[in-house]
């Protein structure tokens, strides 16, 4: 496994984002909120996160929603994965709506969505006539039946 050093600013007053487990692909990233936001059902909201990175090039940083918001409670990120590109400068702020049909408080430092950073591959395209042909083919949703 790679460790990479990023560069980052933290005036959330919470601790930085750090791996749960040893093997551990995100990081929990915390509210930074000076008071509860109450959530309706339906409703989204950019939620401050008080931390401003600097990815390195080649690199991006994802965000994406934890699990357990998502099961329990219906909170998830509306651009999922959200990505933070390596040139960007300012204050992360998640997007979080409410799917579920009750009310949710996001209460200051509660942990909101996890961040994953991932190398970035630029392409270039090549105009084509045909393309390879594929056991898929041009199989698209349910191609593949319910096996």
């Amino acid at each position: 496994m790679e460790n990479l050093k990023i560069r980052v600013i933290n005036t959330s007053g919470n601790p930085l984002p750090e791996y749960a487990t040893a093997s551990s692909a995100g990081m929990d990233i915390r509210a930074m909120l000076g008071e509860p936001v109450v959530l309706m059902p339906g409703q989204r909201t950019l939620v401050p996160t008080g931390l401003k990175v600097e990815i390195p090039d080649g690199y991006e940083m994802q965000l994406r929603p934890r699990s357990g918001l998502a099961l329990r409670s219906g909170i998830t990120l509306v651009n999922t994965p959200g990505t933070i590109d390596a040139d960007y400068r300012g204050e992360i702020g998640v997007i979080l709506i409410n799917l579920s049909q009750e009310p949710f408080t996001i209460n200051p430092g509660e942990r909101i969505c996890q961040a994953v950073v991932a190398p970035v591959v630029h392409i270039e395209w090549e105009e084509a006539s045909d393309l390879t042909e594929s056991e898929r083919g041009a199989g698209g949703f349910g191609h593949s039946g319910t096996k």
